[in-house]
C-alpha cells in the first residue's frame, strides 16, 4: 500500500519546474525524474546534500545559490542535509587553485562553522534541516579505512581533474593530501546515503567521485545537480570578497539594497533566477513585459532588491531600504538639474555655531516672501532639506561649505553655503 499521502509530494512535472530552474547540468535528468516518481509512490523523501567547507567566517550571495536550491528541495518535501566540511576543511578544496591551500587550524574551522550555521538558516528552515559534520565518519576512518577508500581510484584518474592536470603540466607542486579531497567528499555521499548532491560547475569532478564510490559500496549512484558560478557586482568575475564585488548576507539592509541596484540589467535577470524562489516561467513573464515596454527595468530591479533584502532582513527593513534609496536617488537626480545659489553663511546664521536659520535660508533663496510665510510652511511640513522634512527652524551643518537641496512644495533649488 502506498504511503505517498503522508508526504503529499507535488506532481513530478511541478517539482522539475522548480528544480531545473538555474541548473547548469543535471546528471542525469532521467534519473532524477525516476527517483522523484519513486518518492511519490513510496512516500519516502529524497536525501539531498550540499557540502560547505567553513574556510571563511562570512557568506555572500554567491554562496547562497546552492542553499536556495536546497531550499527548493525542502519546499517540495524532501530531506535536506546541510553538510559542514569540518574535516575536509583541514585539507582544503583544491578546486580552482593553482597552489596548495594553507590548512586551517581546528579552532578556525570550528569558529567558522558556527557562523555558517547562523547564516544558513536565513534561507533554510532550521526545524527540518539535517545539519551534519563530515568529521563524524571521516575522523573515524583511520589508516586502514583510508587505504581501502583510496584503493577505488587511480593516480591517473586524479590527474584527469582539470585543476591537477594544469598544475602537473606547469610543474607546480601537488601535495598528496590534495589528491585525497575529492575521495573524501565522495565518501560523504556514501556515509549519508544521498540521492542528490548539489554543487557548482567547478565541483563536477568531486561530485562524480561520489557517484563512483556509491557504486563501489552497493548504493544507487546519486544524481548530480550543478549550478553556475554567480558573477559579482561587476558582472564579469565570480562573486568574491577578495575581488570586492560581493554582497555579504550579513550586510545592513540599505547597503545590500544599494549594491543590488548598482548591477546591470543583464546581471539582474541572473540574480532573479539564482537568488530568488520565483519560478522560471514567472521570470520569463516579467521579461516579456519589459521587452514589450509595459514595465520599466528599474522597477524590476527595485522589486529584485526588495525581495532579496526581505529574505535576509524582513519586509519592514526591505521597505525602509527601498524608501531610503529612492530618496537618495531622487536627491541625486534632482540636484543635477536644479539652479544653484551661493549663500553667505553670515546671512542665514543661527543662534549657535554651524547652525543656520531655515526661514532665513528660504527667504534668501526666493522660496518664501517673508519669515512668517517660511515659518508657516515649516509648520505645515512642506519644507525639505536633502529629502528630509525640516521640522526645526534651526539646523546644524556638518561642515562648510555645505551643499543643500532645499525644496518647498514643487519648487526646489540648491544652496551652496559658505
Amino acid at each position: 500500500m502506498s504511503t505517498s499521502l503522508s508526504r503529499n509530494f507535488p506532481a513530478v512535472d511541478e517539482q522539475m519546474d522548480l528544480l531545473e530552474k538555474g541548473a547548469a547540468e543535471i546528471i542525469r535528468i532521467s534519473d532524477l525524474r525516476e527517483r522523484l516518481e519513486d518518492s511519490r509512490k513510496t512516500g519516502r523523501p529524497l536525501r539531498i546534500k550540499a557540502g560547505f567547507d567553513p574556510t571563511a567566517p562570512d557568506l555572500h550571495l554567491g554562496h547562497t545559490v546552492l542553499m536556495r536550491k536546497l531550499r527548493h528541495f525542502q519546499q517540495l518535501g524532501h530531506t535536506v542535509i546541510f553538510l559542514i566540511g569540518d574535516f575536509t576543511s583541514l585539507i582544503g578544496d583544491p578546486t580552482g587553485r593553482n597552489v596548495t591551500r594553507k590548512p586551517l587550524t581546528r579552532e578556525q574551522v570550528d569558529a567558522n562553522a558556527e557562523t555558517y550555521k547562523q547564516q544558513v538558516f536565513k534561507i533554510l528552515d532550521e526545524s527540518v534541516t539535517e545539519v551534519r559534520y563530515n568529521s563524524e565518519w571521516l575522523g573515524k576512518l583511520g589508516y586502514e579505512g583510508t587505504i581501502r577508500l583510496t584503493s577505488h581510484f587511480t593516480v591517473s584518474q586524479m590527474l584527469e581533474r582539470d585543476d591537477f592536470s594544469k598544475r602537473f603540466q606547469a610543474e607546480q607542486p601537488i601535495s598528496l593530501h590534495e589528491l585525497l579531497y575529492p575521495v573524501m567528499q565522495g565518501y560523504d555521499s556514501v556515509a549519508l546515503e544521498c540521492d542528490v548532491e548539489l554543487g557548482g560547475t567547478d565541483q563536477k569532478f568531486n561530485l562524480l567521485c561520489g557517484r563512483e564510490l556509491q557504486r563501489h559500496y552497493g548504493q544507487k549512484p546519486q544524481i548530480v545537480l550543478m549550478t553556475p558560478i554567480l558573477e559579482g557586482l561587476d558582472g564579469v568575475q565570480k562573486m568574491s570578497k577578495s575581488l570586492g564585488n560581493a554582497i555579504g548576507i550579513n550586510e545592513p539592509p540599505s547597503e545590500m539594497y544599494g549594491k543590488l541596484m548598482s548591477i546591470n540589467d543583464e546581471l539582474m535577470w541572473k540574480y532573479w533566477v539564482f537568488l530568488t524562489d520565483m519560478r522560471q516561467s514567472e521570470i520569463e513573464a516579467i521579461q516579456a513585459d519589459v521587452k514589450a515596454g509595459s514595465l520599466h527595468p528599474m522597477e524590476v530591479k527595485k522589486r529584485l532588491a526588495r525581495t532579496i533584502v526581505a529574505g535576509f532582513h524582513g519586509e519592514a527593513a526591505a521597505a525602509s531600504a527601498d524608501e531610503n534609496w529612492a530618496r537618495m536617488f531622487q536627491q541625486k537626480e534632482t540636484a543635477e538639474d536644479l539652479e544653484e545659489l551661493a549663500i553667505a553663511y553670515a546671512s542665514v546664521a543661527g543662534p549657535e555655531a554651524m547652525q543656520i536659520r531655515v526661514p532665513k535660508l528660504l527667504i534668501a533663496m526666493g522660496l518664501a516672501a517673508s519669515g512668517a510665510e517660511a515659518n508657516r510652511k515649516i509648520g505645515e511640513k512642506a519644507v525639505k532639506l536633502d529629502g528630509e522634512v525640516a521640522e526645526n527652524p534651526n539646523i546644524t551643518l556638518a561642515e562648510l561649505p555645505a551643499r543643500v537641496v532645499v525644496r518647498l512644495g514643487k519648487r526646489a533649488k540648491v544652496a551652496v553655503i559658505s
